[in-house]
């Protein structure tokens, strides 16, 4: 196994820190590249089939609800599992349970049980819980100047999500019918070989393991950890107001985000597009969300981490707003790409901004807790987007997504404020 030797006055020894950075990061990068892959080629998907196996239109929300609400649960049971799994462990016992989730799904839809499919999904959940937080794996191998670009970098992964993952339905689709099966349980396939390539690279190349690397880093450069006095409990910690704008951006931007997203595939579907016209949609979506990393985690560590989330918001107000004033697919495609772009900023100045406030002691149980969070709000959002879309329609869905948007930016300008306030005064 790869050693860790780092010492704070020897340069040879500083170097090596950064070059087991660049790896932890690198990796990091590839396995969220197969792991998004995979988890939106079924997610362009599902309340699609979350209609049709369940008979009603009204539930087409229910899947993305109980997919979300497995990767909540889970994501605090993986803070505290990490701590002692360590990040690659659960990294890769994470990714095992979703080629088993994937399985299960697929299977589903072939033998037409909406239960067995939605067991499926709570495993796929729980994968995506732990591989969400690789973010923070990488963020605490860097020290603060970088942490916002080392989030960013894993984060960009998901391009490959955005380009590939919705794409492939289609041919998938097309594949299973070959072989006599329903045409919706070929992405459930390629998910499942996806998440298997991802756990065997995180397994074998995620060494020396990103949560040792942290702690060498904190007791080499004690400056550079957020909190250096006794370890906080969780409820402690919510009190600090960086950490209730930081959790606030993650949580409103998810929650904004979700409500959309999800309902979009059945919105166009009613108004009669074909599956490939819907991939497109949720392609254009998923590449916002990821592709444009490398300019909001760059942003974060030069602007600082609250205009990053102010922009974030702002733009996630501007896409609820756009979405519903045309189902064609351009219009439709630029308002979701809009969507994308501004969870990134939300999700990244957020996820910065919290890294840069615990100590070691503090990270996974904190991280876990604040994806939880994210989980729940985003679940009770996708189960509210079924039943509000059956009952109002889309236009109402994006007005309430722009409401929503608007509670991280009044606490960020406020945050803000108050800390330009404090510097004038001192």
């Amino acid at each position: 196994m790869e050693s860790l030797s780092l010492a704070p006055r020897a340069p040879e020894q500083g170097a090596e820190l950064a070059r087991i950075a660049r790896k932890t990061t690198l990796t990091l990068f590839v396995a969220q590249s197969l792991g998004s892959a995979g988890f939106i080629a079924a997610a362009t998907i599902n309340t699609i089939v979350g209609a049709d196996l369940s008979g009603h239109p009204a539930w087409a929300g229910v899947p993305s609800s109980i997919y979300l609400l497995g990767a909540a649960l889970a994501a605090f049971g993986w803070g505290y599992g990490m701590e002692r799994l360590g990040r690659r462990g659960g990294l890769a016992l994470g990714l095992v349970l979703g080629v088993v989730g994937a399985a299960l799904s697929g299977s589903a839809v072939v033998v037409r049980s909406f239960v067995l499919f939605l067991v499926g999904l709570v495993l796929m959940g729980s994968a995506r819980a732990a591989l969400d937080l690789a973010r923070f794996a990488a963020a605490e191998v860097h020290l603060p100047t970088e942490r916002g670009r080392a989030i960013s970098n894993v984060v960009i992964g998901g391009t490959m999500g955005a380009v590939f993952g919705p794409l492939m339905v289609g041919p998938m689709g097309q594949v299973s019918q070959r072989f006599g099966l329903d045409e919706l349980s070929g992405p459930y396939g390629a998910s499942l070989v996806l998440f298997a390539i991802a756990a065997v690279v995180v397994f074998l190349l995620l060494k020396p393991d990103p949560r040792d690397v942290g702690r060498e880093v904190a007791r080499l450069y004690p400056a550079t950890t957020g909190h250096q006095g006794p370890t906080r409990s969780i409820p402690t910690i919510l009190r600090e107001p960086a950490t209730i704008v930081a959790m606030a951006a993650m949580i409103f931007g998810q929650v904004t985000m979700v409500m959309l997203m999800v309902i979009t595939s059945l919105h166009m579907k009613d108004h009669d597009h074909p599956l490939t016209a819907i991939s497109v949609v949720i392609s254009s979506h998923v590449f916002g969300m990821y592709a444009f990393s490398i300019f909001s985690g760059r942003l974060a560590d030069r602007l600082g981490r609250g205009p990053v989330i102010m922009m974030g918001a702002g733009t996630l107000v501007l896409a609820c707003l756009a979405a519903p004033l045309s189902p064609d697919v351009l219009p439709i495609s630029a308002a979701l790409f809009l969507l994308g772009l501004g969870w990134n900023f939300c999700y990244v100045g957020g996820s910065s901004l919290l890294a840069d406030q615990l100590s070691p002691a503090e990270r996974t149980k904190t991280q876990g807790f604040n994806d939880l969070l994210m989980g729940l709000v985003s679940a009770l959002g996708s189960l509210g987007s079924g039943v509000v879309f059956a009952a109002v329609g889309y236009g109402v869905m994006g007005f309430v997504g722009a409401v929503a948007a608007l509670v991280p930016l009044g606490l960020t300008i406020r945050w803000q404020m108050r800390r330009h306030a404090a510097a004038a005064t001192s």
